[in-house]
């Protein structure tokens, strides 16, 4: 088919509820989606794989946004299928006037084909504008289409993009609606293999996660979501007639809150649409989500922006005006304000501006004023009419001021110096010779002893070792004035050269990998996961950008017959065992702590880049993540009880 990227568009229509094979727009064809699917979905495993999912959600979802849609059921199937059944007005049927095809076969075998360029299908919608049907089926094995529309059910198959009969009809129905079935184009390991993808193994954690979330964001939609691929079907349903003040609530949920009931703010200007919600807690770090037409936008952008302006101006004139915050008082910052405040900003316009091609960052400018204006008055009414609420708010900003400012002295002792004052570096620094940043590495070593080990065996050209002594403080509970006066964190900031939050810069980063090297024991994993949530609340960056390693040294040595082999896992143990023979009985050594290893057995198996093994910490869901770690080390005893009893069952050996 030629190429039709430059093809006049068709006029727009003007009502946003006339949708047919006129509003599909053409421009351009599929060619080179199997050739470069990462162009289009990001990667071939487990996480490009759920791309497919979330794009023909996304669609449905976008129905919604129009009036069209109440419901949308997804279902994993036995046999690895996935089944997206949404009961909107059904693809468009009859035939495109400029292709001379059915509309739906355009939609699903035409890249940039559909009612998102114009129109007048969709006023607003997320997805990869068009491209998301068409892309999902040159990248699937098998997928079928079927449409209840005007009375009749309509079907079409397809094979790895390409059209395998006409579009016919099939049966007569009351109902409307589209259900998209598509099986993954999934690599078998033959010779002449087409597949695709890595992996064909669906994460029903990882889609009920990304489905809640829209369920909040799109007030009254029901989304239910069944998996069919155990012995016993699971299905969960997300319906929230609070929208997103009950997403708040639900970050919320393991934290103590300065009042019930979340703030809600909306407004519409034009054709955009603002939504906010936010509720203060008892924890010592934001959690703001934004997002833009449903899509999470983690580096925020304009309506981040104005938000943050317009909470800090509200707050700041209350405080002026009712004589909380004295003439002689400098006002609170946007930091101050932030502290224990959850909330979610959503905004929904029909023609959003990314800075980047991941959608991360919105940069439409107008947005900024729009979202400014909107919170700042509808804020400043809540706070005259809740005078109660507006004096907690103030009272936890001022007590975050003076900790700020107490951690701005201390922040002073922490911070990196130049190149001309390096004696700054903590003395137990042991430091790499090598002076590009990117080549460099550093292990926090749990303890003297093994910060010994690794000294001696370590590479001193590229390989820096900082010893800890004992836990770090639990950063959770604690504010950061008190957090920047711990000894243990003053040494890593140091160290790592590129400062603490608001300060915080990862151009100064003085080494690519931070390396987290704690005994396999309950104490090590407890001194890790104190380091990770530091890293996490003040230091994000570092695990977002990928810096942050766990390193996986051995449980066990097994000597035989003058040789050495090691173990990480009670399992691999257990298949050694077997292949050597039990009766032959060989030594096994079963190590209690990294300082029961000698210098070159921790060079071997935990420091060598040619033979050790070590664990990237990434955030895949900043939900999740917040509330595990909120969960685990923050006040609230009975959740961590909870969580602990529902999932001991899961740990098979736990060496206390």
């Amino acid at each position: 088919m030629e190429n039709l990227e430059n093809r006049e568009l068709l006029e727009s229509q003007e009502a946003v509820g006339s949708y047919d094979e006129n509003q599909i727009q053409v421009l351009e064809g599929l060619e080179a989606v199997r050739k470069r699917p990462g162009m289009y979905i990001g990667s071939t495993d487990e996480r490009g794989l759920h791309h497919l999912v979330y794009e023909i959600v996304d669609n449905a979802v976008d129905e919604a946004l129009a009036g069209f849609c109440t419901e949308i059921v997804i279902t994993l199937e036995k046999d690895g299928s996935c089944s997206v059944h949404d009961n909107g007005r059904g693809f468009p049927v009859g035939i495109h006037p400029k292709i001379g095809r059915p509309a739906v076969e355009v939609c699903l075998t035409i890249l940039h084909a559909g009612g998102k360029f114009g129109g007048g299908g969709y006023k607003v919608s997320g997805g990869l504008h068009g491209v998301g049907a068409s892309v999902v089926n040159a990248l699937s094995k098998h997928l079928m289409v079927t449409v209840h529309q005007d009375g009749k059910i309509y079907q079409q198959e397809y094979e790895r993009g390409k059209v395998l009969y006409d579009l016919k009809v099939v049966g007569e129905t009351q109902t409307t609606g589209t259900i998209i079935r598509f099986w993954p184009d999934v690599k078998s390991g033959a010779a002449d293999d087409e597949g695709i993808f890595e992996t064909g193994a669906f994460a029903f954690d990882t889609l009920k996660t990304r489905f809640r979330e829209m369920a909040f964001l799109n007030r009254g939609i029901r989304i239910v979501f069944r998996d069919e691929r155990g012995e016993e079907p699971v299905e969960r349903v997300f319906h929230y007639e609070g929208g997103i003040s009950e997403f708040v609530k639900f970050i919320n949920k393991k934290k103590d809150v300065l009042f019930p009931e979340p703030i809600y703010i909306s407004g519409m200007v034009g054709t955009t649409s603002v939504e906010v919600a936010m509720q203060y807690n008892d924890s010592y770090s934001e959690s703001i989500l934004t997002f833009v037409n449903n899509i999470h936008t983690p580096d925020g952008g304009t309506h981040m922006a104005g938000f943050s302006m317009a909470i800090t101006r509200a707050i700041n004139d209350y405080g002026r005006k009712h004589n909380v915050l004295k003439a002689a008082d400098s006002n609170l910052t946007g930091e101050d304000i932030r502290e224990g405040l959850a909330a979610i900003v959503s905004v929904k316009l029909e023609d959003p501006q990314f800075e980047s091609q991941t959608k991360s960052k919105l940069g439409n400018s107008e947005v900024r004023t729009i979202v400014n204006q909107l919170v700042s008055k509808q804020l400043a009414d809540y706070l005259e009419e809740t005078p109660q609420h507006a004096r907690a708010i103030l009272d936890r900003c001022l007590a975050a001021s003076r900790a700020r400012e107490a951690a701005r002295k201390a922040r002073d002792l922490t911070r990196r110096k130049t190149v001309l004052e390096s004696g700054s570096l903590p003395g137990k620094l042991a430091d790499c010779s090598e002076r590009d940043p990117k080549k460099c590495e550093i292990f926090l070593v749990e303890g003297d002893s093994a910060g010994g080990s690794a000294k001696s065996g370590r590479d001193r050209h590229f390989q820096a070792i900082l010893p800890l002594r004992g836990k770090i403080l639990n950063v959770e509970k604690t504010r950061l004035d008190r957090v920047l006066a711990n000894e243990e964190i003053k040494a890593m900031i140091t160290a790592f050269g590129c400062g603490v939050g608001e300060d915080f810069d990862i151009n100064k980063l003085r080494y690519d990998r931070i390396v987290c090297m704690t005994d396999a024991d309950v104490d090590g994993s407890h001194i890790r996961i104190l380091m990770l949530t530091f890293f996490y609340r003040y230091m994000r960056p570092l695990i977002e950008q990928g810096h942050v390693y766990a390193a996986q040294p051995p449980l066990y040595k097994i000597t035989y017959q003058k040789q050495e082999r090691y173990c990480y896992s009670d399992a691999e143990l257990d298949k050694i065992m077997t292949e050597i023979g039990r009766d032959k009985k060989p030594e096994v050594q079963r190590y209690k702590g990294l300082g029961e290893m000698s210098a070159e057995q921790l060079w071997d198996t935990t420091m060598n880049p040619e033979t050790r093994t070590m664990l990237r910490v990434t955030v895949e869901d900043a939900i999740a993540a917040d509330e595990i770690m909120s969960l685990l080390m923050g006040e609230k005893v009975e959740p961590r009880r909870e969580f602990i009893e529902q999932n001991s069952k899961l740990v098979a050996d736990l060496d206390i």
